[in-house]
């Protein structure tokens, strides 16, 4: 309530002029009613979507903003996609969709309906390792292990396009991919040695 209340001044004068706001304390009623509306937004933004997470389509109530990464990791419980950066420059994110790789911090779940999605936990069948799995083994081009399951799977998809990379094509794979843990030479080796393993299983 707002209004003018007289005022007595030293002289027994008033000052009218100046207006009081008054503030009402809001009742329990009204102090909800805004925490409960946020809910309902929240609730009718959300769009209920497919997707096709290793073989496996899942149906989602999501709302328009929400991550490729955020959802395999908080919704579908596939942590092996790792988020470090959050911007797209670490590479730790990399899934790859039909076939090819994406960074899933940077990419909406809400554009993924249509295309298989593809994560480390569904790329080997059961405790069997592929190829390049067992390359990353082998070479010692694992180490804390962050990166891996980004760079795993960038590789997976260069060998199946391209058999026989050159040096550069095989940099240019991984140039997304940061890791504070080695030089990059045994990642290079384990790209070759996986190239050998899947040309020596094809025989």
């Amino acid at each position: 309530m707002v209004g003018s209340k007289p005022l007595p001044g030293k002289e027994g004068g008033s000052l009218s002029h100046l207006n009081i706001v008054h503030f009402e304390p809001q009742n329990r009623e009204q102090r909800t009613a805004e925490p409960q509306n946020k809910k309902l937004q929240n609730i009718e933004m959300k769009q209920v979507i497919e997707l096709t997470v290793n073989g496996e389509t899942r149906e989602l109530a999501l709302e328009p903003n929400v991550t490729l990464a955020e959802v395999l990791r908080d919704h579908l419980g596939l942590t092996g996609t790792k988020e470090a950066c959050g911007t797209g420059e670490c590479g730790t994110c990399t899934v790859l969709m039909d076939g090819r790789p994406i960074l899933s911090c940077l990419t909406l779940a809400i554009d993924c309906q249509t295309q298989p999605i593809l994560t480390i936990e569904g790329l080997s069948a059961g405790e069997k390792l592929t190829p390049v799995q067992q390359a990353f083994h082998d070479c010692g081009a694992i180490q804390c292990g962050f990166c891996t399951p980004g760079m795993v799977l960038s590789v997976t998809a260069l060998l199946e396009s391209n058999a026989r990379p050159s040096i550069s094509e095989v940099r240019k794979a991984l140039e997304g991919h940061l890791c504070r843990c080695t030089g990059y030479n045994k990642i290079i080796e384990a790209v070759y040695s996986a190239a050998e393993l899947i040309e020596s299983r094809k025989q």
